[in-house]
């Protein structure tokens, strides 16, 4: 599958978590999407390339965002509140995935207009699971909005 504009899906994924990150690249690699993956490690960097400044400003618009919320220097929740604030990046779909079962947070994300919560697996074969489950279904059976 290839996005509305012609080419591969864009997905930023926005993970602290360098082995977590590994994961999400193997499940895209497993699946049978074409996708171009962007990670930033942390909430400054998430806003950053969404809003396409400093060393992002060639960055895509991402298709889907994959977001922790414990993030260094800006945490999940703060990423959401301004991506689903902002005018020119609120459509894009946000997936919570964190290892956070807080019902806090989960009412928190879903207030912040997160389109879904999922919670880490623990187990390697689990989490590529997950992942290629999230992509499937937003990349495959879900109507994306246009740029």
């Amino acid at each position: 599958m290839i996005s509305k504009r012609g080419g591969p899906v864009e997905i930023l994924l926005v993970e602290d978590n360098e082995g977590d990150a590994r994961l999400v690249k193997e499940a895209l690699r497993e699946g049978q999407i074409q996708t171009n993956l962007s990670v930033v490690p942390d909430g400054v960097e998430a806003m950053a390339f969404l809003r396409r400044q400093g060393p992002y400003t060639l960055s895509p618009r991402p298709d889907l965002i994959l977001l922790d919320l414990n993030l260094p220097r800006k945490d999940g929740r703060e990423v959401l509140s301004e991506v689903k604030s902002d005018p020119g990046l609120k459509r894009i779909p946000v997936v919570v995935l964190t290892t956070s079962e807080a019902e806090q947070d989960i009412l928190t994300t879903y207030e912040l207009h997160a389109n879904w919560y999922i919670i880490k697996p623990i187990g390697l074969d689990q989490f590529i699971t997950v992942v290629k489950s999230i992509l499937d279904f937003w990349l495959t059976v879900v109507a994306l909005p246009p740029e």
